[in-house]
């Protein structure tokens, strides 16, 4: 390593004081101390591709109601646990526009980030059916979802998507629906790590699926509309934001405000259940819950003894923007958009130094380039490559830790600007060179 950046003896020393002996086992927070210790000792900035903040400045829409929501006092009041009602609204007319589906707005409650949406429904789903208390993660996706079962006492399992594709995919769901366990199955679409996205065959057939078993599916969209090879930005116009509510009743999915409008900090998600599902009474949970509606029993039962509500001023500022975006006076991917040019530029930039794309098909079509995209270095590990890296002054999280089985890296372009690519370039030509 004649060429390395960050010295070796220091990086293993870091990896040690964290306890981290294998990066397929450290959590994206773990990669994130790390990289900060590096920093710190070494005094130069990380190629940070570890962690997805978003690296666009908050859609200003929001920040503007949010202030003006602060200035009318809102801050003196309980928030209401069903939301804001100009939220629940605007965000129906936006689940029509942008997706083609009919949600009434009692069945889209606001939650602290899509992180608590998703862990309230897993709370929800895992206690719908007796004997039906398994999650099903088609992989692969987002690792603190399956920490939040642990943290929970519930089952889940898992498979990788990259060998069932399109038809083959019905065959490989049946495998375990049929075992009369599953509760759920969960997917991101665009997908976190890999930025697959599933087709309409693959999406018929999930929904096609969830009806026959009863079993309900999480659509984690925390990407909304951002598979660029389609404009996805017009309200009211095909094309749609993909979605297996199109061919099932049994849905509930989870729409981010991080990504799509840059606004992380102020966590805000919303939890969209389908109209069927809203009312629908299950007798497990009200054994469970003393409720059995499964709307209330998320609403009443579980968000309230979690956070009591969600914050009254993100709550305003994300109701402004879906508004805006109804209304086509805020297009949903001007911004975004740079998320794509930053993955082309840097797909190729490993791609001259001898890496690989992992995932790299999505049917015929060639995986769009978006907030994520994965590589793997010929003869390497991902635990291998994503420490090598480190010595490189890159950081990474590796695709085991995300459930795939295949070796390689996630590299998230989010918090590498354009105007990085030249040190990013350098950094990757120092690689080559010590390993060509």
């Amino acid at each position: 390593m004649q060429n390395n950046l960050i010295e070796k003896q220091l990086v293993d020393r870091t990896l040690l004081q964290c306890g981290v002996d294998n990066l397929d086992d450290a959590s994206i927070r773990d990669t994130v101390k790390v990289v900060n210790l590096l920093e710190k000792a070494s005094g130069e900035k990380f190629i940070r591709m570890e962690m997805g903040v978003p690296g666009l400045a908050p859609s200003q829409v929001g920040t503007l109601a949010e202030i003006e929501a602060l200035k009318q006092g809102v801050a003196q009041f309980y928030p209401m646990l069903e939301g804001y009602p100009s939220l629940s609204e605007e965000a129906s007319r936006f689940v029509k526009n942008f997706m083609d589906v009919d949600i009434r707005p009692e069945g889209i409650i606001p939650t602290v980030g899509a992180m608590q949406a998703s862990y309230v429904a897993f709370m929800a789903l895992t206690e719908c059916h007796q004997g039906k208390d398994t999650i099903l993660f088609i992989d692969p996706g987002f690792p603190v979802q399956k920490t939040q079962l642990e943290v929970i006492g519930k089952p889940y399992i898992t498979f990788d998507i990259y060998e069932y594709r399109g038809a083959k995919l019905e065959a490989k769901l049946r495998e375990y629906l049929e075992k009369g366990n599953i509760a759920g199955i969960v997917y991101s679409n665009p997908n976190n790590p890999s930025w697959v996205c599933l087709t309409e065959t693959e999406l018929q057939i999930i929904g096609k699926l969830a009806t026959e078993f009863d079993t309900i599916i999480l659509e984690d969209l925390a990407y909304f509309a951002m598979d660029f090879r389609k404009d996805l930005s017009h309200p009211g116009k095909a094309p749609f934001q993909p979605t297996v509510a199109k061919y099932t009743d049994n849905y509930i999915f989870m729409i981010s405000s991080s990504k799509l409008f840059s606004y992380a900090g102020q966590r805000l998600g919303l939890l969209c259940i389908s109209d069927a599902l809203t009312h629908r009474k299950y007798p497990h949970l009200k054994e469970r819950y003393h409720a059995e509606e499964l709307g209330y029993t998320i609403t009443y039962k579980l968000i309230y003894t979690q956070t009591s509500g969600t914050a009254h001023s993100p709550q305003h500022a994300v109701a402004a923007i879906l508004k805006a975006a109804n209304n086509g006076e805020l297009n949903i991917l001007t911004d975004v958009k740079e998320y794509g040019q930053r993955a082309e530029i840097m797909k190729n930039l490993y791609q001259n130094a001898g890496f690989k794309i992992v995932y790299d098909k999505d049917g015929e079509e060639d995986v769009a380039n978006g907030f994520y995209f994965t590589i793997y270095y010929p003869g390497m590990t991902g635990a291998e490559l994503a420490k090598e890296l480190l010595y490189y002054g890159i950081s990474s999280i590796t695709l085991q830790g995300c459930g795939s089985t295949r070796e390689g890296l996630r590299a998230c372009v989010s918090q590498v600007g354009l105007d990085k690519m030249d040190i990013l370039k350098e950094r990757i030509e120092r690689f080559r060179k010590d390993h060509e």
